[in-house]
Parts: structure tokens; C-alpha cells; sequence
């Protein structure tokens, strides 16, 4: 017996949106919202001004949000978010909501009939490539971040993992517009909702799979699209509109159909020029026409003159991102593998100066736990008061507590004395940079010496806190953004021991809490909305009590427009939404 779920919203069995925590010194200065501040038009070229390179070119592998930017320009994945809801995903490659069983263990999706990969494939999308692309991901060439996390429960999995199988019998494709997936364990909810992520966007088994035998693969710089975008290709569809660290040109799709799809798609080209300065970037975007900004943060001068101007109306102010932004240690090393040293660490941070050096108050509020405002378990948490651990009460600091914790931990001064000094690895961009140089100051309160290192961001990521073998003992320039609108999104990829990969890690604190795992495992299987946000605050009150990082930020994010830019944020990406994005 099966059920229709009438929205994915539904399906994720989501609790009520619930409103930010208090920001009464917040800046009002900046549109917020998501619709265009001016009448869109069709055609004109967008450019795109980036600091750095996105994470991953290959939309079954990126994971971060600027990649993510891209991915749904460019692939249609078989759901997706309008620009103005961030809880409820739209049907994009498929025809309708999906189908979840009554047990929880099978999830059924119609696909469209009209949808076309883009040259030189050429053909019509079948049940087989979402198969496939999903199947991809779980190979070591391709080893997709979060499939694993959300995805996991398929039947003959291991036996396609340890070579003893061609396919994950799991997955079934009766005909060519169904797709089913079978689970071992009650997990429709979740896997429904990480159908509107890149990973399910369809991809050709019989052009892919030989690049897919390259390790890592070489699809991605030979990736065929079935969005209204593509990446600029040859004849041979390798990409000749990607040139790493330097530009992504982004064209239209010729076998795009707009009946079979939601997106507008205004733009005629997307140019996303990357290695700018940030400072420089926001003038040139102001005093221009038809740019946006990018992936680097805008900094304090730009967001204070710009909010006092009369360019006010170019920045856009995101609503709450559900992103936390933190310090990370590592908890598998010692000191930070006690729960009072890192509680020390948290007691002792003045959160405040370093969201003063990242932009002010406009950027975001100041966390009393994970959870971030705005997302379902965020009231069952504690909401904008906490969990009422005492480490986290003071946003200033309170440095005679933190040396109260380092007391407990059995440092008798209060102060570190192992006289060791710790490495860490930061962004590069200025806003993070100042933000880690302000954590430098702060451990040192505590007699921590960290020699950090500075780094352009996707470095940061790839080479270094992403990979436990040369992850250093601070990453102070990390965040998470939710996948989707569901708690386990935000902490199950980043807390749960389970999750810690070799390549492609995100539980950058490195975090293996045996009853923090199992209590994660339970509240897995929870699909009642209000059981399921119950068990997932309990799990944030438990992850803020460890003291697993230091999270300093729920942010919103500010953004700049061009005058002549009609931009359009995704609320649910906290990004421009190109699709919807239109030059006036």
C-alpha cells in the first residue's frame, strides 16, 4: 500500500517554520526576500564574480553552495526549490510528488516524458539514468558526499560497493518513467528529500560511464546538461567554458524545452569569473552594469557604506540561510578531545567581535546552540534562549568561566600549559581571514598558540580540513548549510561518527560520540513531524553540550546587484537563483 504525499515538504515530515531569534541590532537596510526588484525581461548576459573555484564541477560530487549555484542551473534533478520556498521542493525532472510507502521503505517517482540531454547526447531522459547517476555516487571515482548519509539504506548496496554486483538491486526501473527505491530501513522521508538534491540529476550510463572509470572521474569536465543552462562544450561535450580557478561560462541549453519546466531561465549566458577580490569585486559590481556577486563574503566596508548610501537598493539581505557558521577542532586529538577544554574554548570566545569582523550585526545573529532559526527543530533545541548550558551564554565571552573548565579539565592555572602550538588552515577571502584572525586572538586568551595557515577556499576544503590525514587541529573558516529542510541535515552530516569520510569529509570536528551516534540512529527512522523535531533538538542539546566546535553565526546573507540586475535569491540554496534571474 502506498500513499501519495502531496508535497516533499510533507514527505520530510516537516514541523511548522518557525521565525529567526532576536535581532533587534540588526541593520534594516537591505531588501529582503526573493522576487525581482524590477519587471524581468528575456535575454542578456549575467557576470558572476567569484573569489575561488567551486568545490566540484561534477554535480553528483560538488557539495557546497556555490557549486550547488550552478548544478541547478544546469541539471534537473528530480526535485528542486522556487526562489521563495525553501520548505517545499517543486517536481522538476519528475511529473508529480513521490510515492512513499506506509512502512517507510519504498520510495516511487514518475519521471516527465519531453526532458532531453543536451548535445551531444541528444536523446530523451529515462528511469535508467536517474538509476545510474545515483548509483555513480556511490563509486570511489565519483564518492558523492552526502549519498551515503541519506541514501544509505539500499538493498545490495554493499554487494555494487565491493565489486560483487553491476547494480544496486535496490533501485528498479520497471519502465521508463518510474523509478523505485527499495530501503532496508524506514528512511522514505529522508531519501525523498535528497531527491532535490544534484545527485539525482539524470546522467547517460552509455556516455558517462567510461570517464566514470577515470579516478577521480572525468565527467564532470565532459557533463552533459538538461537544465535551460549547460557548461560551454565541443562536439565531444567536453566543457570548453571551464577553465578551473578562472571562468565558468554557462550557455544556453538547445535541447532545453520550457514546457516541461518551471524555470523561466531570462538570462541568454551566465559568466562566473572567479580569483576576484572581494573589495574590488563589490565596486565593480556597484558602479557596473549586469553583474552579481558571488561566493565571498561582502566586506565591512562595502556592507556599511552601501547600507548608508544610495546604492542601498543594489545589496539583497537573504532571509535566516539555515547555516551555522563555527571553529572546528579536532576532538580525536588532545586537548580538544576533552569536552572542557572545548567547552573552555566556547566559554572564552567573544562570538560578537568575530561577527563584528565578518560584516556586523546585518550578517546574522549569534548562536545559543546548531540548530539555526528557521528550520523544523530549531524551538525543540532551545530556539533563540538555548539549551541553558552556561558555555554559551555570554556572546562577549566570560573568561573566568572558561578557565573554570580548564580547571576541570586539569590544567590547575586555568591556562593552557602543554606547550604546544596547534595548526590550523583558514580561507584566504578577507572576510573569513579577518574572522580567523580575531579566533587566533581568542584562543590565545587560554594560551592556545594556533600558527594558522591562509588558503584559497576550495584548497581549504579539498586539500586540507576536508581530509582527516592532513586535516590540521583548527579549521576556523568552516559552516554548514542545510541540504534541505530537515534537522538531520544539519547535524547528521556534521556529528555523526559514521559519516566521517577519508576524502570528502564534513564532520570536520571529527566527532565519533557513541551515544550521540545512537541516538542519531534512532531519530533516523522517526517520520512524525512532531516526534521526529523533538528527537532531532534533543540530539542538538546533546552536540552543544560536548562542545564539538564553536559555532559563532546563524547567518543571512548579503548579497550585490548591479542596478540594472533584477536578482533573485533562492531561499532554500541562499544563493541567486539563475533561472530567475533577469538583466533590465
Amino acid at each position: 500500500m502506498k500513499r501519495v504525499i502531496p508535497a516533499l515538504a510533507a514527505a520530510l515530515a516537516l514541523a511548522l517554520v518557525v521565525g529567526c531569534g532576536d535581532d533587534s541590532d540588526s541593520e534594516e537596510s537591505a531588501d529582503q526576500g526573493s522576487q525581482p526588484q524590477q519587471e524581468a525581461k528575456q535575454g542578456g548576459d549575467l557576470t558572476m564574480l567569484y573569489a575561488a573555484d567551486v568545490d566540484n564541477i561534477d554535480p553528483g560530487i560538488t557539495y557546497y553552495q556555490y557549486g550547488f549555484t550552478v548544478a541547478y542551473a544546469t541539471q534537473r534533478p528530480l526535485y528542486s526549490f522556487k526562489p521563495d520556498d525553501a520548505i517545499n521542493p517543486e517536481p522538476d525532472l519528475a511529473e508529480g510528488p513521490p510515492e512513499i510507502s506506509v512502512d517507510g521503505k519504498t520510495v516511487t517517482v514518475k519521471i516527465r516524458t519531453g526532458v532531453k540531454f543536451s548535445p551531444p547526447v541528444d536523446r530523451e531522459v529515462t528511469s535508467a539514468d536517474v538509476k545510474y547517476a545515483i548509483e555513480r555516487g556511490f563509486t570511489p571515482q565519483v564518492a558523492g558526499q552526502y549519498v551515503g548519509a541519506f541514501m544509505g539504506d539500499l538493498p545490495g548496496l554493499k554487494a555494487f560497493q565491493d565489486g560483487d554486483a553491476d547494480e544496486i538491486s535496490g533501485i528498479k526501473t520497471p519502465d521508463d518513467q518510474t523509478v523505485v527505491f527499495e530501503l532496508d530501513r524506514a528512511r522514505g522521508a529522508i531519501f525523498a528529500g535528497a531527491l532535490a538534491l544534484p545527485a539525482s540529476s539524470p546522467v547517460p550510463k552509455e556516455y558517462a560511464q567510461k570517464l566514470d572509470r577515470r579516478t577521480p572521474s572525468a565527467y564532470g569536465n565532459n557533463q552533459v546538461a538538461t537544465g535551460p543552462y549547460m557548461i560551454e562544450n565541443d562536439a565531444s561535450g567536453k566543457l570548453t567554458g571551464y577553465t578551473a580557478g578562472t571562468e565558468i561560462k554557462l550557455v544556453r541549453n538547445p535541447n532545453w524545452d520550457a514546457s516541461t519546466d518551471y524555470k523561466p531561465a531570462y538570462l541568454d549566458s551566465i559568466t562566473i569569473k572567479e580569483g576576484n577580490d572581494p573589495d574590488v569585486a563589490s565596486r565593480q559590481i556597484l558602479e557596473g552594469d549586469g553583474q552579481v556577486s558571488g561566493d565571498f563574503q561582502l566586506p565591512a566596508p562595502i556592507l556599511s557604506s552601501v547600507s548608508r548610501g544610495d546604492q542601498k537598493d543594489q545589496m539583497v539581505l537573504s532571509p535566516p540561510t539555515g547555516r551555522f557558521r563555527y571553529i572546528a577542532v579536532r576532538t580525536d586529538r588532545p586537548p580538544f578531545d576533552n569536552p572542557d577544554v572545548r567547552r573552555a574554548l566556547n566559554a572564552a570566545f567573544d562570538k560578537n567581535a568575530m561577527r563584528q569582523a565578518f560584516g556586523g550585526p546585518i550578517t546574522g545573529d549569534i548562536p545559543t546552540h546548531w540548530i539555526p532559526p528557521g528550520q523544523p527543530g530549531f524551538d525543540e533545541a532551545g530556539g533563540a534562549e538555548g539549551t541553558g548550558a552556561d558555555f554559551m551564554a555570554k556572546p562577549e565571552g566570560d573568561l573566568e568561566l572558561a578557565k573554570e573548565y580548564m580547571k576541570k579539565a586539569g590544567y590547575a592555572s586555568g591556562m593552557y600549559d602543554g606547550g604546544k602550538t596547534f595548526t590550523g588552515v583558514s580561507d584566504n577571502a578577507t572576510q573569513q581571514k579577518n574572522v580567523s584572525q580575531v579566533a587566533v586572538a581568542q584562543f590565545e586568551k587560554l594560551g592556545f598558540e594556533v600558527d594558522m595557515k591562509y588558503v584559497v577556499r576550495d584548497s581549504m576544503y579539498t586539500k586540507f580540513c576536508q581530509v582527516p590525514s592532513n586535516q590540521p587541529d583548527v579549521c576556523p573558516s568552516v559552516g554548514w548549510l542545510k541540504d534541505f529542510a530537515d534537522p538531520e541535515t544539519l547535524l547528521g552530516p556534521v556529528f555523526n561518527g559514521k559519516n566521517i569520510l577519508q576524502q570528502g569529509n564534513s564532520n570536520f570536528a571529527l566527532l565519533d560520540d557513541p551515544a550521540i551516534n545512537k541516538a542519531m540512529s534512532e531519530a533516523e527512522v522517526i517520520n512524525e513531524p512532531a516526534e521526529r523535531n523533538a528527537a532531532w533538538g534533543e540530539i542538538d542539546k546533546m552536540v552543544t553540550d560536548t562542545a564539538a566546535g564553536i559555532p559563532w553565526l546563524w547567518d543571512t546573507q548579503p548579497m550585490l546587484r548591479s542596478a540594472n540586475v533584477s536578482g533573485v535569491v533562492n531561499q532554500a540554496n541562499a544563493a541567486w537563483d539563475l533561472t530567475f534571474t533577469s538583466i533590465n
